[in-house]
């Protein structure tokens, strides 16, 4: 914007010193023309009256000499003698001799002015008057560096004023922008001081309002979520109470697990409390570049959450393959968040098909990536792009389930995909970029180009297809119907 606005008072500037100069200069010249010939002219009348006293050539001469001691007056008496210098031709000094006219013709060397002078007895003396071509050009160079300069000087000024200008308000408006920027990655107290024009002291005003507004409804709705959180305690420790009762009933390990369970959700409602309460200017604050991520084993950890869903399975009548790779899974993607990924994914098919419906979940490698899939035999998601929207539901529930699968595909720097599957209900497939420090010599050459090298499975079919023979699965079960997650 500066640069632009300084450009723009050149531009301007320049046009109409030029409309200004051009014309001038012209004046100039002309002026110092018309005055030179009218030096000749006021020479050559000066001596009329002498000729009018005398026409002794003694006399004249030193009339002449006193008028211009440079040589450039000459007076042809009558009868023909010259005294003076003489420029004109001498047909042009006749002609006006007998005309009586007064005559200006231009010469190789000059300008000449001829002035007839009419004498008693109707004699005829004719006056001859010189200008040197040189004396037209007299000053006038001068006179036009002196306009050139002034002409720069002024645009020079103006260009200087508006980058003065510029300046001001490119300096305001980087100020608002970066407090936004910074706003934008957490710093709540970043204000600005408003200044430059009075637009961008409004808008600086205005910058200032939103964050005072974002800092006031982020602080009510982490009120919100600490209260709405703490009420759940109430019925949590009910909860517990009622499990060790149960517990007592109950075979050891499953006594063990259920225990393992209500502690978890405990633990999970704690973090969430003291999250909530954290200062704002805590929770937000930039964090520091991270460093290199523990890379987890996606293999491992999906097995030991499969290990909890197959018992619940089990419970259902659900038929549960879990088919895992043997080779090393090592994903940038923190343990818990695979896991919470896995446990959404898992958790849908659970919820929103019926007891019976089968299931199956696998684990696979490709060159660079880590694949996770989670078929059912449901009916499948009419709607595979809307399901992917945050908050959007398409049966009847929150919505976040794959969005917390989806998060964890981008941190993992993959992706996430719905469509149909070969059990004839949803597959979601969730895409893990492997960990590069794990990776082969020839998959760190790829990560060293910094780029995204996916091995891309092929599109999964959003129409239903015919139903392929069920895999063995850890445990038996019956067909069921199943629902968009």
């Amino acid at each position: 914007m500066r640069r632009t606005l300084a450009g723009v008072a050149l531009a301007v500037t320049s046009m109409v010193a030029l409309s200004f100069l051009i014309p001038l200069a012209l004046l100039v010249k002309s002026e110092v023309r018309s005055r030179a010939i009218t030096v000749a002219e006021q020479r050559a009348a000066a001596l009329a009256p002498v000729l009018a006293l005398t026409t002794r050539p003694d006399e004249v001469q030193q009339a002449v000499a006193e008028l211009d001691g440079t040589g450039r007056l000459g007076v042809h008496l009558p009868g023909g003698r010259l005294v003076g210098t003489a420029y004109a031709p001498a047909d042009a000094w006749r002609r006006a001799a007998r005309q009586q006219r007064t005559f200006a013709l231009g010469t190789d060397d000059g300008w000449v002015h001829l002035q007839p002078v009419v004498l008693a007895r109707d004699r005829v003396a004719v006056v001859e008057s010189f200008v040197p071509r040189a004396e037209f050009e007299r000053g006038v160079g001068t006179s036009w560096l002196v306009m050139s300069a002034l002409a720069l000087a002024l645009v020079a000024g103006s260009v200087l004023v508006a980058d003065r200008l510029g300046a001001r308000v490119v300096r305001a408006s980087r100020d608002l922008s970066r407090a936004a920027n910074a706003l934008g990655e957490g710093d709540l107290d970043r204000r600005l001081e408003p200044k430059g024009p009075p637009e961008l002291q409004e808008a600086g005003a205005a910058f200032n309002t939103m964050a005072d507004r974002v800092v006031e409804l982020l602080a009510m709705e982490r009120e919100l979520v600490a209260d709405l959180s703490h009420r759940l305690r109430t019925p949590l420790t009910a909860l517990h109470l009622e499990s060790e009762r149960i517990a007592s009933g109950l075979r050891r390990e499953d006594a063990d697990r259920l225990e393992a369970a209500v502690t978890h959700l405990e633990e999970e409602l704690d973090s969430i409390i003291k999250a909530a309460r954290t200062p704002l200017s805590a929770a937000l604050a930039v964090p520091a570049p991270p460093g290199p991520k523990a890379p987890c084993e996606a293999a491992r950890v999906v097995s030991a959450r499969m290990d909890f869903w197959s018992v619940l399975a089990a419970q259902q009548g659900r038929e549960c393959a879990v088919t895992v790779t043997d080779e090393p899974t090592p994903v940038l993607l923190p343990e818990e968040d695979l896991a919470a990924a896995v446990d959404a994914l898992v958790g849908n098919v659970f919820r929103h098909t019926p007891e019976g419906t089968e299931l199956a979940v696998g684990v696979h490698r490709t060159a660079h990536a880590v694949v996770v899939t989670v078929d059912d035999a449901g009916p499948g998601i009419p709607d595979p792009e809307r399901a992917l929207a945050r908050g959007a539901s398409v049966g009847g529930s929150t919505g976040l389930g794959l969005d917390i699968a989806h998060r964890a595909a981008d941190t993992g720097r993959g992706r996430l995909e719905v469509g149909r599957a070969p059990l004839g209900g949803a597959r979601v497939l969730m895409e893990l970029e492997l960990a590069p420090e794990r990776a082969s010599g020839g998959e760190r050459a790829s990560h060293g180009r910094r780029r995204r090298a996916w091995l891309r499975l092929p599109r999964l079919p959003r129409l239903r297809s015919p139903r392929p023979g069920r895999p063995r699965g850890a445990q038996a079960g019956k067909p069921g119907a199943g629902g968009p997650p």
